[in-house]
């Protein structure tokens, strides 16, 4: 905000509570010069073509970014992003906070010991009853320290996370195509396991794969089945990942303890606006969030500065170093797979799959 500030009129969408509509985004385009937008935003045809004067378009995402490029091409619209140099989860060093990766790692944590100390069930008994019991019996848990830690996938967020672990001892087990080395494993307390194995010994699964054609749905209703009914169930990658149905039948019916869910089946590109089922919302022994692995201060400011950056570079006639499509000025397209892709808007539930290129969790 300080960047814009500095250099232009600045208006920001004023709701916590939703997604920008289509129409909300299309009227803020007619009335300003340049727009900028987070991942979960969609840039259509329509926007753009609201206003043929449009100037530039920052938005979050690299090259997953949710913007026609037909259409920014068709009316010259430079789209910029983050420097490909930064890479798709830009942020501070690895293994220091704060960037997307560590942050996400640590709101998992918290899931996790939220889960395993039942605190969210704790809060509510203690606001629901004016005269508790000390030292109650209902609320009894398995605690954290030295458990079993399932690992589905191992990428940037596993291994901040790893990192995170250390202090509790626990046995971590991985499943990931390619083994690391020997002195991984030994840094991290690491064990390669098989898939079954690990949703069979594990206390905490968490999900950590990337969204792709091989791992939709990969956990389901026997998946489920393997897990010990201690077990708890983490998911801060991608919510199509999950048979969400399977999931909720092995809550209600105890085959797990719990679950800690940052994503959700019905989330864009699926549809516009996320929602989450009446069953999970209802179910003491499950933790949401929404979406908001990354909500840390330092954490945003680092994805959305090389953005505003982008936009500041092109009003002061700068090339900016994250312009996805030089091709608006007659020169070679740079990422040919941005088009071609079909509508950019949310399929209708049920209908297409993602149009997105896949991107890791």
């Amino acid at each position: 905000m300080q960047v814009l500030c500095e250099i232009a009129d600045v208006e920001v969408f004023p709701r916590l509570d939703r997604q920008i509509s289509l129409d909300e985004t299309i009227d803020a385009a007619r009335r300003s010069d340049y727009l900028v937008a987070l991942h979960g935003n969609y840039m259509p045809a329509a926007v753009m073509d609201a206003n043929p004067d449009l100037k530039g378009i920052g938005i979050m995402g690299g090259t997953t970014v949710k913007v026609d490029m037909e259409a920014a091409l068709r009316h010259r619209i430079p789209i910029v992003t983050a420097p490909p140099a930064l890479g798709p989860r830009y942020g501070a060093a690895p293994g220091k906070t704060p960037n997307v990766g560590g942050a996400t790692a640590e709101l998992t944590l918290s899931l996790m010991l939220a889960l395993a100390y039942r605190l969210f069930e704790s809060d509510r008994y203690t606001r629901e009853n004016a005269s508790f019991q000390e030292q109650t019996m209902a609320l009894m848990g398995h605690g954290f320290y030295g458990l079993t830690v399932g690992l589905l996938g191992l990428g940037r967020v596993g291994t901040h996370l790893l990192r995170r672990l250390q202090g509790f001892e626990t046995t971590n087990l991985y499943y990931k195509r390619t083994r690391l080395a020997a002195d991984e494993e030994q840094q991290f307390n690491l064990e390669w396991s098989g898939f079954d194995d690990l949703l069979t010994r594990s206390d905490f699964v968490v999900v950590l794969v990337d969204y792709n054609d091989t791992t939709h749905e990969m956990i389901g209703a026997r998946e489920f089945g393997l897990m010990k009914p201690s077990t708890y169930f983490v998911n801060p990658a991608r919510g199509r990942i999950v048979d969400e149905d399977a999931l909720i039948a092995a809550l209600q019916n105890k085959q797990i303890a719990g679950a800690g869910l940052e994503v959700f089946y019905h989330e864009p590109p699926l549809v516009w606006d996320p929602w989450v089922p009446d069953a999970l919302k209802q179910m003491d022994n499950v933790i949401l969030t929404p979406h908001n692995g990354g909500a840390v201060y330092p954490s945003r400011a680092n994805q959305l500065k090389p953005i505003v950056e982008g936009i500041r570079d092109l009003i002061q006639d700068r090339r900016p170093a994250g312009l996805l499509n030089p091709e608006i000025y007659g020169e070679s397209v740079l990422y040919p797979e941005l088009y071609g892709r079909g509508t950019v808007v949310p399929a209708r539930e049920g209908g297409p799959a993602n149009f997105l290129p896949l991107v890791e969790a």
